[in-house]
């Protein structure tokens, strides 16, 4: 039996799969980041003094951006930091100061510091930003927000943007509740569900061209889009996107887990599962047990630290997410009933996370999963409406 024959056997015997997507896949020819594809923007960038928007995710092959546009010859005046700063080794939360990369010797400006949006100084002698971060396809994940704001500062200051695409690892299915605009921040600026099944480079032609950027202004935008890429993908990360989400596992549970944030339950941080465990320390049920402690560069000071907390291993659950693209609540529900006390469950931060208060008030009135659901459709149906204007990939 050759490779080709023993590929197809495996993807066959795999549930959900049938002949056809087995060869599907073998026909289906490598997919090629923005940042990879050379040819398309490295004649944009003749004679432009360049800002970029990066992280540790921005690579160029094995290459970061920043060096590769400076081997080229480019001339990269200064970097901005999102969330984790520009290097990504800053711990969730953590503050991350102005500074300077010491590789480069280029100024790194934080976009989680003092400032979350670039001030006229920051972009002073700028003809173009770039920005090239992976994101994970969630609403609450802070880098569509940081895209955001540099789109909304650069039109204030008359700089184009151009967005370097890469493809979205929870891009094939969109759902949760959709976002009311008066519970807008930064984990959730505008009105999109939790998982909006759309790339930075489809995200940031939709900011534009609904008119969310302040007082309704336009960003020139260009997005060079990712090569052999569509949203009935799933996509490896070559990088992990960010200290707590350190493998798929993780990723893919992100969108369900993440709820959890804005309650007394851990999610792992703390631990080398971050994302694909819960528990609390008063938790009597389930037969995992896990000790948050403080990882610098991961996890300063989690929750419970040096606490034992008692829940689940949820590795093995990524599969049933994988097999079912859409958001779990069966979780957060089931640890909800748990608990005799309900009135500490929740945390004021879970309406942010929600989008609203409504999912809470579901929950605490004793909803089912489907009946939640339901709930959603009518919204989500108009966000479907809006994001199929702005769709670079079948």
């Amino acid at each position: 039996m050759n490779i080709s024959s023993t590929i197809i056997l495996l993807l066959w015997i795999l549930p959900g799969f049938t002949a056809g997507q087995a060869s599907d896949v073998l026909d289906q020819k490598p997919v090629k980041v923005a940042a990879e594809r050379t040819e398309f923007y490295f004649p944009l960038l003749e004679e432009k003094r360049i800002g970029i928007v990066a992280n540790q995710t921005s690579l160029v092959g094995n290459a970061h951006l920043v060096d590769t546009l400076f081997i080229s010859g480019f001339e990269v005046l200064k970097v901005f930091g999102p969330e984790h700063g520009f290097r990504g080794n800053a711990s969730d939360g953590e503050k991350v100061a102005d500074g300077h990369d010491p590789k480069t010797g280029l100024p790194v400006i934080s976009l989680y510091g003092s400032n979350r949006k670039p001030t006229a100084d920051d972009l002073k002698g700028l003809d173009l930003v770039i920005f090239d971060i992976q994101d994970v396809g969630t609403r609450f994940y802070t880098y569509i927000s940081t895209m955001t704001y540099v789109m909304e500062a650069c039109a204030e200051n008359d700089i184009p943007v151009m967005i370097l695409d890469r493809p979205n690892p929870n891009g094939d299915f969109v759902d949760g509740p959709v976002l009311d605009t008066a519970f807008s921040s930064f984990v959730g600026l505008h009105p999109v569900p939790v998982v909006h099944g759309m790339t930075v480079g489809e995200y940031a032609q939709m900011v534009n061209g609904e008119g969310w950027l302040k007082n309704g202004i336009q960003c020139e935008l260009t997005v060079i889009p990712v090569e052999n890429y569509d949203h009935t993908m799933l996509y490896d990360l070559p990088v992990a996107p960010s200290p707590n989400l350190p493998n798929m596992t993780a990723i893919y549970l992100y969108p369900s887990l993440c709820f959890f944030e804005g309650t007394i339950i851990s999610v792992g941080r703390g631990t080398d599962l971050p994302f694909q465990v819960i528990g609390h320390p008063d938790f009597a049920y389930g037969s995992f047990a896990f000790t948050p402690g403080s990882i610098p560069g991961v996890s300063v000071h989690p929750p419970y630290e040096g606490e034992t907390c008692f829940g689940q291993s949820l590795q093995g659950y990524s599969e049933l997410v994988l097999k079912e693209r859409r958001l779990h609540l069966d979780l957060l529900i089931s640890y909800y009933d748990y608990f005799k006390d309900k009135e500490p469950f929740f945390k004021p931060y879970f309406t942010k996370l929600a989008g609203s208060e409504q999912l809470q008030k579901q929950i605490e009135s004793g909803m089912t999963e489907g009946e939640i659901r339901a709930t959603w459709q009518t919204e989500l149906e108009k966000f479907m409406a809006i994001r199929a204007k702005y769709l670079l990939y079948n």
